[in-house]
């Protein structure tokens, strides 16, 4: 990567947390070959989208590419700068030591779902997958006592790993990295959904030129090995 020239103060942005390792490891990467200072914080997917609605003061969002289109028909990303980066699949976590259930198919997963004595999942997107999933299959109503929902910003994982969920459905990306848990495998392909990430630059930016010139960074074939290396592919 060329090194860029009229470098600004610092590049600010701010994600979800899915991405958070992913953007943590880039961003330190073309700081480093760029010169150009990054500040990227992660929060939860819900609360970072409220605060660049709100006009909050960033360079850049991050998040599903549903909620970056929805930014945009708000005014608070500038129009064609949406830029796909990863895609990132649902996986399927229990404490670590746990016996595993079978999760090789739709039908075994909607067994152990029934069994579990508590499931969990987000408030993003995988979650948001999953309460369509348990209606379609009539099971929404049953399973609603023994629901738990992570609040934004905290890792199903957490959750499974401090035993309040004995069955945990994530993003890969989220639940890869925590100690404390196994991640027994990925959706099956018949009920998986990948959620697109996507980036954009905010309108209230100060320094879009710059902020651009990431966002490419972030989604050319150099980023490729540290998406798959936090558990996506590239967009």
């Amino acid at each position: 990567m060329a090194v860029e020239s009229g470098k600004v103060d610092r590049i600010t942005g701010i994600s979800s947390m899915a991405m958070r390792h992913v953007l943590a490891e880039l961003g330190d990467a073309y700081q480093q070959q760029s010169g150009q200072p990054v500040d990227i914080i992660a929060v939860g997917g819900i609360d970072a989208a409220r605060r660049v609605d709100q006009g909050e003061a960033f360079d850049f969002v991050v998040l599903a590419a549903e909620v970056i289109e929805e930014l945009a028909a708000g005014g608070r990303v500038a129009p064609g700068s949406r830029t796909d980066l990863a895609r990132s699949a649902v996986a399927i976590a229990i404490a670590a030591g746990a016996t595993r259930p079978d999760v090789s198919t739709e039908s075994a997963i909607r067994d152990a779902v029934l069994r579990a004595r508590s499931i969990g999942y987000s408030t993003g997107p995988s979650g948001a997958h999953l309460v369509r999933l348990f209606e379609r299959w009539g099971i929404a109503d049953v399973i609603a006592p023994r629901i738990v929902q992570a609040p934004p910003g905290l890792a199903v994982g957490t959750l499974v790993a401090r035993g309040d969920v004995e069955l945990g459905f994530q993003q890969l990306s989220e639940l890869m990295h925590l100690p404390g848990i196994e991640v027994i495998g990925l959706l099956p392909p018949e009920i998986q959904v990948a959620t697109v990430f996507s980036a954009a630059v905010c309108t209230v930016s100060s320094c879009p030129a710059a902020a651009g010139a990431l966002l490419s960074f972030l989604a050319s074939p150099e980023a490729d090995a540290t998406k798959r290396r936090h558990g996506m592919e590239p967009a």
